[in-house]
């Protein structure tokens, strides 16, 4: 028995990094997942890849649909689809200010408006949003990303206490520097890439990057039933970098 027996899960972003690790992790427990992407997986038995975009809400909605015909409802959204932006508060114009706030914080609430017909109708129905370190550390040279992901914390709080009632969780994970193919092209703008990965790593505690699997355990346990007293809080994945301050050696 799996802690995601019976349970349904859909995940934005879904084809790739944190998404697609956090779906395998959910099917490895029992679960079924519809993973929308730009770029969906291949379907299985446990999984339905559905091609969507979550800055349309027409075609979150009809994602929707279609993963809850397939499994017969939805107990559980994970959004992790998201864009990235560097740069201090001066380097973005208006336009991309406006590209990455709707796709990383209204895509957001357009996922979970478009899930919550469904989730309201499950007895173990939980939203994870995926937030970052950087909502509540100041960071060089993330000035719009930072403001996107403050903003999903915030809204991960609001969306909490508008749903409780309702029975349905809300949580969200902050994770430091992630592995993935999403910082993989990050890295590779830098002027010197493996210097910058170092440096990336070496700013955590740890010494070195979280893996998308790390995230992912994090976002199976809030998302499970085994954590049905637990809403409205911000898990960090961060290899310690947003509680510790250790001497420079």
């Amino acid at each position: 028995m799996g802690d995601f027996d019976g349970l349904v899960a859909v995940i934005t972003g879904g084809g790739s990094g944190i998404g697609a690790a956090t779906a395998a992790q959910l099917i490895a427990a029992g679960g079924r997942v519809g993973a929308l992407d730009l770029n969906p997986p291949a379907d299985s038995a446990s999984i339905l890849g559905v091609k969507a975009d979550v800055a349309d809400s027409a075609s979150l909605d009809a994602a929707m649909a279609a993963v809850a015909d397939a499994f017969g409802g939805i107990d559980i959204l994970i959004n992790s689809a998201g864009i990235s932006a560097v740069g201090d508060v001066s380097a973005n114009d208006d336009a991309e200010w406006a590209r990455v706030l709707d796709v990383n914080v209204t895509g957001v609430a357009r996922a979970a408006r478009a899930a919550l017909p469904y989730l309201r109708r499950s007895a173990h129905a939980a939203i994870v949003n995926l937030s970052s370190i950087a909502a509540t550390a100041g960071l060089v040279q993330r000035a719009l990303y930072s403001a996107s992901k403050g903003a999903v914390h915030g809204l991960t709080l609001a969306m909490a206490a508008d749903l409780v009632r309702d029975g349905v969780r809300v949580c969200c994970v902050a994770p430091g520097t992630v592995d993935t193919p999403w910082v993989a092209r990050l890295l590779s703008r830098a002027d010197d890439p493996a210097a910058e990965k170092a440096r990336l790593a070496a700013r955590q505690p740890t010494g070195r990057l979280v893996s998308a699997d790390e995230v992912a355990a994090a976002i199976a346990y809030l998302a499970s039933p085994v954590a049905g007293a637990t809403t409205g809080m911000s898990l960090a994945v961060d290899g310690g970098m947003s509680g510790l301050r250790l001497p420079r050696v």
